[in-house]
């Protein structure tokens, strides 16, 4: 992959299971559900993040550093025929999302710790992470699975997802498994994250369907809320 990629905004939200159903009925007026979704209209997604032994990626969200990058491999409804390797750089509400196509043999020799292949790789994506594994020490830590429900709005970009059962795998460090053992960190089964990613503007119109007066913008990470558990 490796396409030119922008800064985005990125908004997030908690919601509950009520807000969702009326938010989800408003949405649903105007907007698509992404063409990748099952019957259902969500997917599975996996990912398996990377951080040192002194958590820089984790201190620097704890503290709120304004600018900051996290490195993961990602997967969808358990497929490892396609694997993305992905750095998210956030600057306040912006982000940026840069990645690379990984075979399910490079993964799994990353994984394992065996490296070497990466600093010939054709990506350059993949050449810095193997730099950042040998002097920032960086190492998979978690794997963060949970549910998506996506839309989209063409002018401006506009992405909204439903991220929902949000499950870390602990201690666990065996990843890219048939059979995942992961727990749940809802506080609350029900408890959702509202995501809204567009480019230079939100619409109008979106902007006044997602406006309750109980939406409270966070500062939520999925990363963040796996490691509190190890």
């Amino acid at each position: 992959m490796n396409r030119k990629e922008e800064f985005r905004h990125e908004l997030k939200y908690q919601i509950g299971y009520a807000q969702y159903i009326e938010l989800r009925n408003r949405l649903r007026t105007i907007m698509q559900s992404d063409i990748h979704t099952g019957a259902d209209g969500r997917y599975l997604i996996r990912s398996i993040y990377f951080d040192n032994y002194m958590d820089k990626a984790l201190r620097e969200k704890t503290y709120g550093v304004s600018r900051r990058e996290k490195f993961r491999i990602r997967y969808y409804n358990d497929d490892f025929s396609y694997l993305t390797l992905e750095k998210k750089i956030k600057d306040n509400d912006l982000c940026m999302k840069v990645d690379a196509l990984l075979t399910e043999s490079e993964c799994r020799e990353l994984l394992e710790g065996r490296t070497e292949w990466m600093r010939e790789h054709s990506s350059p994506l993949v050449q810095e992470l193997y730099a950042k594994m040998n002097y920032q020490m960086l190492r998979p830590r978690v794997l963060v699975s949970y549910i998506r429900e996506p839309y989209i709005y063409r002018a401006g970009n506009v992405r909204i997802t439903f991220d929902s059962h949000i499950r870390t795998t602990l201690y666990h460090r065996d990843f890219l498994e048939e059979q995942v053992v992961d727990i749940d960190t809802a506080g609350e089964p029900q408890d959702m994250i509202l995501e809204v990613k567009f480019d230079a503007f939100l619409p109008e119109i979106i902007r006044r369907l997602i406006q309750t007066n109980t939406l409270r913008q966070t500062a939520f990470s999925k990363y963040a809320a796996c490691r509190q558990f190890g």
